[in-house]
């Protein structure tokens, strides 16, 4: 059962633990193989069966319902305006640090909710692609800032999303590679009328900004904040970069292949300078602060095991 909370520590979320939050899943068969959760999994990051079954299965199953409610929702309001409204895409928007595995949340839901015969039709787009270039970053001297959310062309995001909710189709994302830390010029992804998009990034439940009297998570119709404490994600952050260092880096087009042959001692003193310095300051000052703001919030433990759901109240 979910916790019960007293006048004291009220607040507008339902708690549910682990055991509480599993006990709620129909408990379908597990479809997915030990290859696609391999495929799944971003690096550093921990993805098994359990955590699929336990946690993510009831999600995507409470989605499912959300996502019939706004269905109904459209067709009874299409009937009674005697309107001739198309439905548009069911938007979930992603959010949480970096090194918190909301990429891996983002993929599983994908490929959960794409498993569900009234959503055969699910995107995913990173919101890296509508950071500024690399060139733009540094003209404007905020590449060491990249992330932070002057760092994202704002203004195409909202815009993007707002032809999605909008009904507009197809519509196109930049493409952002990780390799090259910057964007793919000339590249794009193209979405085109999904039932459902998923939205991913760090800053993606921003309040307005600037003269802007809407925000990109006014168009969401969920959210989800992937959560933890902030010394755990600094550690995920030091290992993942070694992951990489010894991986990715190595990797002669790497924007980080100066990493590649640092020493161990050397790799981790840099990756907690860059958290320090740049991810830390983005996390308490930015990302943290929207996390009331989300409709769901997945908190994890240290071993990277999400231990208590929290939900909104209807």
């Amino acid at each position: 059962m979910p916790a019960r909370e007293s006048a004291e520590n009220a607040t507008p979320f339902v708690a549910y633990d682990r055991a509480s939050w599993a006990s709620l899943s129909a408990r379908k068969p597990f479809t997915l193989t030990d290859e696609d959760l391999a495929r799944i999994r971003s690096t550093g990051d921990r993805l098994d069966v359990d955590e699929v079954t336990q946690v993510y299965q009831p999600l995507a199953e409470l989605l499912g319902l959300y996502i019939q409610a706004t269905r109904d929702l459209h067709h009874h309001t299409r009937t009674y305006l005697g309107a001739d409204t198309t439905l548009t895409p069911f938007v979930i928007g992603v959010a949480g640090s970096v090194a918190v595995g909301k990429s891996t949340t983002s993929r599983l839901l994908r490929e959960l909710l794409s498993a569900q015969a009234q959503t055969p039709k699910v995107d995913l787009v990173a919101t890296d692609g509508f950071l500024w270039p690399t060139k733009e970053l540094e003209r404007r001297g905020i590449l060491h800032r990249k992330g932070f959310p002057e760092s994202y062309d704002r203004r195409s995001l909202l815009r993007f999303i707002s032809q999605v909710k909008s009904g507009v189709a197809p519509v196109e994302a930049p493409v952002y590679s990780h390799l090259l830390y910057d964007r793919l010029e000339g590249e794009t992804q193209v979405v085109d009328s999904p039932d459902v998009l998923i939205l991913e990034g760090l800053n993606v439940l921003q309040p307005p900004s600037g003269s802007s009297a809407l925000a990109v998570s006014d168009l969401f119709d969920f959210s989800i904040y992937v959560d933890a404490r902030t010394r755990d994600i600094a550690t995920w952050y030091e290992e993942r970069f070694l992951a990489l260092q010894q991986g990715a880096f190595a990797d002669p087009r790497s924007y980080f292949h100066r990493y590649s042959s640092l020493s161990e001692p050397e790799a981790r003193a840099e990756a907690r300078r860059i958290w320090a310095e740049v991810n830390k300051p983005n996390l308490q000052d930015n990302i943290s602060p929207t996390k009331p703001r989300a409709s769901l919030i997945l908190r994890k433990e240290a071993d990277h095991r999400i231990n208590t759901v929290l939900l909104r109240k209807v």
